[in-house]
């Protein structure tokens, strides 16, 4: 078996994964990229090993490492986006603004309350000129 096959199927599917995660808005269809590259990069060292001919099959042993990596990954990656979305409503990641702070003024400043309510009123607004 050549390198270059399982090689260039592992670029096609990291280059499917970096589309997935830099196009998607929908934070699950981003985890699911995210996997699509881990699996391409599993694929490389495995290809390697067996080209390598390695006998501690340190490429194997390391695809494990990577594989209950991304699994620990995808599980806390679900959990937060599932927290989110049962809070905002949301999945899209354009749209979550939760979590990031602002620059204007600090959560328990003064006049923090009315900007909450002015960006209420904003969101408000735009659902009303969306359904128009």
């Amino acid at each position: 078996m050549h390198l270059a096959y399982p090689a260039v199927l592992a670029v096609l599917l990291f280059c499917v994964g970096l589309y997935g995660v830099l196009a998607r808005r929908n934070a699950i269809l981003v985890l699911i990229s995210v996997e699509l590259m881990l699996n391409a990069v599993n694929l490389n060292l495995v290809a390697f090993d067996v080209w390598l001919r390695d006998e501690l099959h340190a490429g194997q042993a390391l695809t494990l490492f990577t594989i209950a990596i991304a699994a620990a990954e995808i599980g806390i990656g679900l959990a937060i986006v599932l927290l989110v979305y049962r809070n905002g409503g949301t999945a899209d990641v354009d749209r979550l603004r939760d979590l990031s702070e602002r620059a204007d003024a600090p959560k328990g400043a003064a006049g923090s309350d009315e900007q909450d309510e002015k960006d209420e009123k904003d969101e408000k607004d735009e659902k009303a000129e969306a359904a128009a």
